[in-house]
This record gives C-alpha cells, sequence and structure tokens, in this order.
C-alpha cells in the first residue's frame, strides 16, 4: 500500500512538473513579438524578444493529430537584443498550428490566438491549385517622443499615422506579407552604433497595432535606406555589417545572401509564385560617383538573379526590391539612375525567354502600377506599394513616369494585394492596392499566357 501511495505521488508531481508551464502565466515577458517568419511544407520559424535575458521555448501543436511538440529551450540574450528565432521542425504540409511561447516556464499571454498554417503540397495533385493572397507594404514609421523633427518653435511633429492599416491587412487574410523596404526609420542617433540600430527596431517591432500581423501571418522582408542607415545610404556606409546584423536579429527570412557575398537577399514560393527579393543597399554605389562601377545589385546578384529565374518553375516570378525599376523619374533614387543596369536586366530576362517576371516595390510614399511595352516580349509590370504609415506623397499624379498605367497612382496610406487563383495552365494574378481601412482602390488582373 505504502509503494502504491509513493507511486501515485510520483504520478502527480510529474503532472505538475508537466503542466506548470501552462499554469503560470508570465506577465510582461516579451517586449515584442510573437512573429511567425518564414513557413513551409515541413518546417516554420517564430520569432520572440523578451524584455532581459530568459529562458524560451515554444510548444505548438497541428489541427490533425493534435500531438504536443515543443523545441529546445533557448536563452535570449542581452548583446543580441534578447532576440531569437526557433525553428519549428516537426511540421506537417498543409496543417494550421496554434503555438505558445514559455518564457522562463511560464506561459506568455495571447492577446489573439498564435497560429500559422503551413504550406501545402500541391505539385502533381491534378489541375485544382490553391488560390492564394499575399500582401505587400513599405515605409512604416513609428512615432517616438524625443526623437522626432522639430519645426522652429521646437514642437515635435509625428512623422508616422494611421496604424489602423494593419488591422485591415490582417482582416484580408494573407497567405503572408512581403515588407519592401524602410520597415522601420532610423533616425540620427541611432545609425551609429549597433545598439542604437537595434533600440529603434525594438521600438518599432513592440507597437501593439502591428502585433496581430506578426504572430498570425508569415512576414518576409527587404530593406532599403531608412532600415539599412541614412537617407540614401550606399555600399560606402561605414556601419553596414552592424545593419546586416541587426537586420538578421529582427527578421526569419529562409536566408540572407547568395553566392557567399553577405546580404538580405533570399528568395521562397508560395505554390506557384516565387519571390526573388533583392538586396539595393549593401552593393549600391553612391548616387554622387562619377568613375568606377556604376551599379544598385552588384554584378553576384545580377548574376544570381537570371539563374534563379532561369531555373524557376513558378508560373508568376515576383522581383522584390526596394527602389522602384521601371520609372524613368530621374528624381527619385530608382533605378532609373542606372540605366545601364537596368536596360542590361530587362535584356537578359528577355535574352533568357523567362516568363512570368514582374516586379514589386516601395520607396516614394505612394502607389502606382507602371506597365513596360516591349515589342520583343511580353510587357512587363511593377506594382508598387508604399507607404503603410510613414508620412504620403500626395503629388504623385504631378511626378513624371512615362510608364504609369492611367489611374492607378494613389497618394495615401496603403497596401498591395496579389492574389492568384485559377486552374493549373489559366492562373490569373489580381492586384490591388487597399486603402488604410481595407477599401479597394483599384484592381488590375494579368494572366499567366499574358507574361509568356
Amino acid at each position: 500500500m505504502l509503494r502504491f501511495i509513493k507511486t501515485i505521488r510520483r504520478f502527480l508531481i510529474l503532472i505538475v512538473l508537466v503542466v506548470s508551464p501552462f499554469s503560470v502565466v508570465a506577465q510582461g515577458t516579451l517586449r515584442a513579438g510573437p512573429m511567425v517568419g518564414h513557413v513551409d511544407m515541413r518546417s516554420a520559424t517564430i520569432w520572440v524578444q523578451t524584455n532581459a535575458e530568459s529562458n524560451v521555448r515554444i510548444t505548438y501543436r497541428d489541427n490533425v493529430v493534435g500531438k504536443g511538440l515543443a523545441t529546445a529551450t533557448r536563452k535570449t540574450r542581452a548583446e543580441d537584443g534578447n532576440c531569437l528565432s526557433f525553428v519549428l521542425d516537426s511540421v506537417e504540409p498543409g496543417r494550421t498550428y496554434e503555438y505558445h511561447v514559455i518564457v522562463d516556464d511560464a506561459l506568455v499571454p495571447e492577446p489573439v490566438p498564435n497560429t500559422f498554417r503551413s504550406r501545402p503540397i500541391w505539385k502533381w495533385r491534378g489541375t485544382d491549385l490553391p488560390p492564394y493572397t499575399i500582401a505587400v507594404g513599405s515605409c512604416h514609421y513609428v512615432n517616438q517622443p524625443g526623437y522626432e523633427r522639430q519645426d522652429s518653435a521646437g514642437n515635435e511633429s509625428g512623422y508616422g499615422s494611421e496604424y489602423e492599416i494593419f488591422s485591415s491587412i490582417v482582416e484580408a487574410k494573407p497567405d503572408a506579407m512581403v515588407w519592401l523596404g524602410d520597415n522601420t526609420y532610423l533616425r540620427e542617433p541611432d545609425w551609429n552604433s549597433r545598439s542604437g540600430m537595434i533600440k529603434r527596431y525594438s521600438h518599432t517591432r513592440a507597437h501593439e497595432a502591428s502585433r496581430t500581423l506578426f504572430a498570425t501571418v508569415p512576414n518576409y522582408a527587404t530593406w532599403d535606406d531608412h532600415d539599412y542607415g541614412p537617407n540614401d545610404a550606399d555600399r560606402g556606409f561605414w556601419g553596414k555589417d552592424h545593419a546586416l546584423n541587426v537586420f538578421k536579429l529582427f527578421w526569419a527570412n529562409p536566408s540572407y545572401g547568395v553566392m557567399d557575398k553577405p546580404g538580405v537577399t533570399t528568395s521562397f514560393e508560395m505554390i506557384d509564385m516565387q519571390f526573388f527579393m533583392l538586396d539595393d543597399r549593401y552593393y549600391r554605389s553612391p548616387n554622387g560617383r562619377k568613375d568606377g562601377d556604376h551599379t544598385i545589385l552588384g554584378e553576384h546578384q545580377i548574376q544570381w538573379l537570371i539563374d534563379a529565374l532561369s531555373s524557376s518553375t513558378a508560373t508568376f516570378k515576383v522581383i522584390v526590391v526596394g527602389s522602384q525599376f521601371l520609372t524613368d523619374n530621374l528624381r527619385k533614387e530608382c533605378f532609373s539612375r542606372f540605366p545601364e543596369e537596368r536596360e542590361r536586366i530587362i535584356s537578359l530576362i528577355t535574352e533568357n525567354k523567362i516568363p512570368g517576371v514582374l516586379f514589386v516595390t516601395g520607396d516614394i510614399h505612394a502607389a502606382e502600377l507602371s506597365k513596360l511595352d516591349r515589342s520583343d516580349a511580353y510587357p512587363l509590370y511593377e506594382l508598387t506599394s508604399s507607404s503603410l504609415t510613414a508620412g504620403s506623397n500626395k503629388d504623385i499624379a504631378k511626378q513624371p513616369n512615362t510608364y504609369r498605367v492611367p489611374g492607378t497612382e494613389y497618394g495615401a496610406h496603403n497596401f498591395g494585394l496579389l492574389s492568384v487563383a485559377g486552374p493549373k495552365g489559366q492562373r490569373v494574378l489580381t492586384m490591388r492596392i487597399m486603402d488604410k481601412d481595407g477599401k479597394e482602390v483599384w484592381k488590375r488582373e494579368v494572366s499567366e499566357q499574358e507574361l509568356r
């Protein structure tokens, strides 16, 4: 009888040890996050940032088997901004997962259920391909008293507003969110030190308005000048390695850099659409330099891009870059300032007979659709979406762009949606610009046949 009582006692203690992390609720342990990063068929990445050095793990379960799973426990470090990215490597295709963040053996409260859906198996499954939607946007500015612009009387004026746009993005139910650059705005006190960059990224990421988007939608990002360094920063920026390190701390992309070269270049697939995320800062020549090479991407990145496009079997191949590509507006920091590189990329796409290519860009604090008609190949489209919350370019209609599709200019806060639907061989891409309230500003449809 005594042995039986001891056995029961050990069993009850074991239950307490297993259940206790979920019976204690951690208050104020996360500074930011969680954020869903890259999600594939058999893995997913979850990012978190704690307030102080802490032991963290992620638990998760799917909606089919329901078996509880967990990552190993890892410790956040102050020198890395207390940021960690966890790879959930027991994911199965096409399932919805709920996940929980455990900090120092206590469950972190969830204002909304933390969920993600793994990518489905779809190839060689007949002609019925899944429909999907990708949200895109750029230029996110979060105000911080004491760090804002001042007028002549010393009064601060915040540059960011209308943060409700993130609720509108969530309501659109995208399968992923692609950040097109200027995803935070480094200020003068920030960009001269790694610690300053970490503080700026931390402040932006912790903003309450974007929490649900980060917690429930896979997020991918490239950068532009303001989340890289000073305005119009290029390869000469002395702090670019700090900037790259901090970018990698705060995002959870599938990879960083190509061909053994550092940078934020990466690629990912969404059913029959593949994204090619380019780095327009790390190798960019100074705008004012007259001698030497004149490049935005650098030779290695161009070669990788054409290689990757040539080998891709995706119906739609989306080139993502912070700077506008097609426009001929020389007053903007666009590829028009680097005409040889722009024409070379277009020529290489044409010479290699690569179908289905289009561009998605940000930067200009306005939205527009550009179209380059070509006599020897299909037209090239470029969807520009900007800005999410930073100041808007209300004069976009007055600014030159020979290739702008009439009626697509929009000078207020916006985000873009790329939706793909239709049977195999007859897929249709619908491009939309949405206002801050999630109302459609305009839409255009492009069939896969048009891009062949």
